[in-house]
């Protein structure tokens, strides 16, 4: 059996590359029996997940975020198949989806977390002169279970000074903020207190409701410029998505960027 469906994956892919050739030569090629299955999101667990049609294992994702698609051959006379994506390890079952011949294309797009599926975050529309940005903040060195502020400013590096612009309220980890939002800025060198100065777009982690990094009392310690939370140039319309995690270096606290949407 798992003979025969690396050799049925095989002829899926084949046969994905061929309708794809086909569609740059502009040539319509048609068979009943095929099914386009596209596969979109993040897996936030440690456990890869496996996509498969009936009894043949479409597609597999490891931790992180994922997009595939893969097609499915319907045996002649069966109209129907089920879509099942389960952890691979466990075996729980994470979705299901009864599938029809006329069906094609199928598109499935959702988030997987702590065991649990919820969509995908809408991002915002992009808008002139705007910065639109959502975070999910995962604390998976410290363990750090109370709510932070993502605080978002400016760094002027005379005369070393953070001036905030907008924060992110009450952040509980592992969850999605509403976005916020703020104006674009240059940081080009400017003015401040008289002195031209570079600046930075930094965007720190505070306990909630103080000026006070997370990680005070804790083994690490904040470097005023690299430990920033991930985010885009100030200077251009943006509308992003950003799931970040710790990543020290020594006992500097840095951060990963685990997903930009």
């Amino acid at each position: 059996m798992k003979t025969k469906n690396i050799l049925y994956t095989l002829f899926n892919g084949v046969l994905l590359l061929t309708l794809a050739a086909c569609s740059k030569q502009g040539t319509l090629l048609y068979n009943a029996n095929v099914l386009t299955v596209s596969v979109k999101g993040y897996n936030g667990d440690k456990e890869p997940l496996e996509v498969t049609v009936d009894t043949v294992q479409l597609m597999e994702f490891s931790n992180g975020a994922f997009d595939a698609r893969q097609v499915y051959v319907f045996p002649n006379g069966q109209q129907n198949a089920r879509l099942t994506i389960r952890e691979k390890a466990t075996g729980k079952v994470v979705m299901e989806k009864d599938l029809k011949k006329e069906d094609t294309p199928v598109s499935i797009s959702f988030f997987y977390m702590d065991g649990k599926v919820s969509d995908m975050p809408e991002l915002p529309s992009v808008e002139e002169g705007k910065l639109k940005l959502t975070y999910m903040f995962k604390p998976t060195i410290t363990g750090y279970t109370q709510p932070v502020d993502i605080v978002l400013g400016k760094y002027y590096f005379t005369p070393k000074v953070f001036e905030e612009i907008t924060r992110i309220k009450n952040v509980k980890p592992y969850e999605f903020t509403a976005p916020v939002t703020l104006s674009t800025f240059s940081t080009a060198s400017q003015p401040y207190n008289g002195q031209n100065t570079s600046v930075l777009f930094l965007v720190y982690v505070y306990k909630a409701g103080t000026n006070e990094f997370y990680t005070q009392g804790s083994a690490y310690t904040f470097n005023a410029t690299s430990s920033t939370a991930p985010k885009p140039a100030s200077s251009a319309a943006a509308s992003k998505l950003y799931i970040f995690s710790e990543l020290p270096s020594g006992s500097v606290m840095r951060f990963n960027k685990d997903l930009e949407l």
